[in-house]
């Protein structure tokens, strides 16, 4: 081991630098963190072998209750922030102040276990010091000027945290184990610690914060781009570039950071283009059991924290039984989140004093560690017994708290009514869920004046642009359109859409993989010129009091990306969001953010969304993962009003259905099953009076000059224009085409009305192009049921398949030809 030269650096003054880099670099692999030998001191040369004054300066400095992993990071201006930091004389902290607040939190939780014995509240104990650390960063925020913290938590401590940080009084969270009028929960609702809550909270320093506990399921972890979303959605209303006034705070499990896939995703948007904001503050709750698991089951590195070494950013491991490292490393972490607008991580260790809820006996699995932890005092016992607090004085501080506690509790007892735990923003004033009403309807059509104005703006681009040849002539087509020239086709119709939205002043905001240009080359929303490299964006020059339009190609994953959406939804209702996925069947990557977010959102947290999902489906022959959007799944998670699922025919109805989503206040996430072959094809195309007049139609009726058909094929997407063909082509005036473009909520009185107008077509037909168990074949079913006893109904579809379509592109050719031959043969 060499003696490098003494030279000025930052933090201690050091004579030997390979020693200090050596414990700066590898001293959390021996840093004390735990008190039963389950993080045992890693053996490392350049520690094991460091001798004289600096080595064990610095193993005091980097090898006792805090462990910092910071020497990865590559801007020396961040790592010598750190080092300043962590060799600094730690401030003084209140102890009594500590005391306080740990007491309360454990006794918090060691009253709702006497109180209501074996009932699942999924403990605090053993991480008590969560508390004091919450205590510690939010005043930090506080005081460098932040508004506002939302934090996302899984149900660990939760309940405690809702009472001593998001300012929730126990007598409404002890109403909740009173289960308080169980009728208003039929059929509805989420389990207490699912709940989410507002408050104000107040730093020890007199600072006041808002702060917000996010709604979340039982998916561990994905609720974290949700959060996400929301503090982008609040920056953007704020003008907050930098993220100064609202900031993200994440609280993981240890398991759940190494083992859950949105961990990953969502610490890679970190930096990302569009969905950076400003650095987020994680919290691993790590108690070293996942479950039952212990972390060699768990993980396949020696801290749960490894995976956010994929970022630069600092990670601190803290011993959750030294409350002062614990308010130390709180402000560190929140201090450098603001200075570099940077993640950062706190490993806080502890244990668990129960089994993974209040019904488990984790001495099954784990007997040798329970029976140290039953003899293990709480936290507040010693950390009184440390900073010598009088036993009396302790005892007075119990007696108190449980004295007020039980107060609390029989003003639950009393409760007839629910609590409510959190309250809604202004700004979704206005806003209704519910059941759909006709009255919720909105005019959707534009003047002439105003498409022609747009059209010219999204046909226009500056004065020496270099536009690729191949998008001049795309141009030029739109230019065509817009003149009446042709037709207008789905990429113009959606253009319009979005534009008019903008000078109405409502912001657009679209997200996805490729989706600046689409999949399929049909948006082209940016321009690039092709000598520069300069972008210009057509939506965002329209004129000087629009609104903003936002479109970013996203990073190669769905369900992080679709959660950050729907949480800016959370908190942007009057924005047009939407996600876009590159094939629709790719929305099944987010599957956990449809199934416990979007559709179930209202009906378990009264939580309102309007998020679009744009899902390509149709079968071309394309194979079994680029057909089908799986609309059946869809339309399975429908009840009560939830969402809504459409299939647009043609580019005006998709122009309509955008503006009605964005200006009716009824807000409910939307489903759009959108083309991939029609998205040029003529018939597909719409003239611009179908955009100057006119709304979205539920059920497109036929022709008049198939009034009298005696035959009537009822069809939704796709088919009904290939259905259409095979009409045109057989010179077949007696079948009439109707087409379903809106399949939930289900346009049953529309559709009865349009059906009422074909009274000679006796012979119903059912046209799919999915598989009998896909599709919306089970959807309507009941409803062609109900037509049955007065009518001749059929169906034809593919038969039933564990696929949704065929790998060959000529066997899709020969199925597809037979649907529409036998089409037109049923019912004859």
């Amino acid at each position: 081991m060499g003696s490098g030269k003494s030279r000025k650096f930052a933090g201690t003054p050091v004579e030997d630098k390979f020693v200090a880099d050596s414990f700066r670099r590898w001293g959390y692999l021996q840093a004390d963190l735990e008190p039963w030998g389950r993080i045992p001191k890693f053996p490392h040369r350049d520690l094991d072998e460091a001798t004289g004054p600096d080595a064990e300066r610095f193993r005091t400095l980097y090898c006792g209750k805090i462990g910092a992993e910071f020497m990865h990071i590559p801007f020396s201006d961040r790592t010598d922030w750190l080092v300043n930091e962590l060799e600094s004389a730690p401030e003084k902290v209140d102890s009594e102040y500590l005391l306080k607040r740990t007491l309360e939190a454990e006794l918090f939780e060691k009253f709702l276990h006497t109180r209501y014995v074996g009932v699942k509240r999924f403990s605090l104990e053993g991480l008590g010091a969560m508390i004091p650390l919450f205590d510690s960063i939010l005043d930090s925020l506080a005081s460098d000027g932040v508004e506002t913290a939302i934090v996302a938590m899984a149900h660990r401590g939760r309940l405690t945290a809702m009472h001593s940080v998001f300012q929730s009084s126990a007598q409404n969270i002890f109403s909740c184990f009173e289960d308080v009028d169980p009728e208003s929960a039929f059929g509805a609702g989420d389990v207490k610690y699912h709940r989410g809550a507002t408050g104000t909270y107040t730093t020890h320093s007199g600072k006041t914060i808002r702060v917000h506990l996010a709604s979340n399921p039982s998916h561990l972890e994905a609720v974290n781009p949700v959060v996400m979303g929301r503090v982008k959605a609040r920056q953007e209303r704020l003008g907050d570039k930098e993220g100064k006034k609202v900031v993200a705070i994440l609280v993981h499990g240890d398991s759940a950071f190494a083992g859950q896939g949105p961990v990953a995703e969502a610490l890679n948007l970190a930096e990302v283009d569009g969905f950076h904001i400003g650095g987020t503050v994680h919290i691993i709750a790590n108690n070293l059991v996942g479950f039952t698991a212990t972390p060699k089951a768990y993980s396949s590195t020696r801290y749960a924290t490894d995976i956010a070494k994929r970022l630069t950013i600092p990670i601190f491991h803290v011993n959750g039984e030294s409350l002062a490292n614990v308010a130390r490393c709180g402000k560190i972490a929140s201090r450098y989140r603001t200075a570099f607008k940077s993640d950062v991580v706190i490993d806080l260790i502890g244990y668990r004093r129960f089994g993974h809820n209040e019904g488990d006996d984790p001495t099954f699995t784990l007997p040798l560690l329970y029976e140290k932890i039953e003899k293990h005092p709480y936290l507040y016992q010693l950390y009184a017994k440390e900073i010598g607090y009088a036993e009396k004085d302790l005892k007075k501080l119990e007696d108190d708290f449980f004295e007020k506690l039980t107060g609390e509790r029989e003003k639950a007892q009393a409760m007839t009514k629910k609590a409510s735990f959190f309250q809604l923003p202004d700004y979704w004033n206005g806003f209704v869920g519910g059941d759909y009403d006709p009255s919720f309807e909105v005019p959707t059509a534009i003047s002439a004046e105003l498409l022609k104005e747009l059209s010219t703006a999204l046909t226009s681009y500056p004065k020496g642009f270099n536009v690729h040849p191949k998008l001049a002539k795309f141009i030029e087509g739109r230019k065509e359109m817009a003149e009446g020239k042709k037709p207008v086709d789905w990429g113009m119709a959606e253009g319009l859409a979005f534009a008019s939205l903008l000078v109405e002043g409502k912001p657009v905001r679209v997200s996805g993989q490729d989706c600046r240009r689409g999949t399929f080359s049909h948006r082209q929303s940016v321009l690039v010129d092709s000598k520069t490299g300069d972008e210009y964006y057509p939506l965002n020059n329209l004129g000087k009091k629009q609104a903003r339009y936002s479109v970013y190609d996203s990073i190669l994953s769905e369900a992080a990306v679709m959660g950050f959406e729907y949480g800016f939804t959370r908190d942007y209702p009057e924005a047009l969001v939407c996600w876009e996925a590159q094939f629709g069947d790719f929305a099944n990557g987010a599957q956990v953010y449809i199934d416990q977010f979007i559709s179930a959102g209202e009906d378990k947290w009264g939580l309102l969304s309007g998020l679009v999902l744009l899902l390509p489906h149709g079968f071309e022959g394309l194979g079994p993962e680029h057909s089908s959007a799986r609309l059946e799944r869809f339309l399975q998670l429908c009840g009560e009003d939830n969402m809504q699922v459409a299939q647009p025919s043609t580019a005006a109805q998709h122009f309509h259905l955008l503006r009605r989503q964005a200006l009716r206040t009824w807000r409910k996430p939307l489903v759009v099953m959108t083309p991939k072959s029609l998205l040029r094809a003529p018939s597909a195309c719409s003239p611009l009076s179908e955009l100057t007049d006119g709304s979205f139609q539920t059920v497109l009726r036929d022709h008049d000059r198939y009034h009298h058909a005696e035959r009537l094929l009822l069809c939704s997407g796709k088919i009904a224009h290939e259905l259409r063909a095979e009409r045109e082509k057989r010179g077949d005036n007696n079948t009439a085409i109707v087409c379903l473009e809106q399949l939930y909520p289900f346009p049953e009185a529309e559709l009865a009305d349009v059906l009422d107008t074909y009274t000679r077509a006796k012979n119903i037909v059912w046209v799919q192009e999915e598989p009998a168990n896909m599709g919306a074949l089970s959807f309507v079913r009941p409803y062609l049921e109900q037509l049955a006893d007065v009518r001749k109904v059929s169906t034809v579809r593919r038969s039933e398949s564990a696929s949704p379509a065929t790998g060959s592109h000529k066997a899709h050719e020969l199925e597809q030809r037979a649907i529409i031959k036998l089409a037109f043969s049923h019912g004859g």
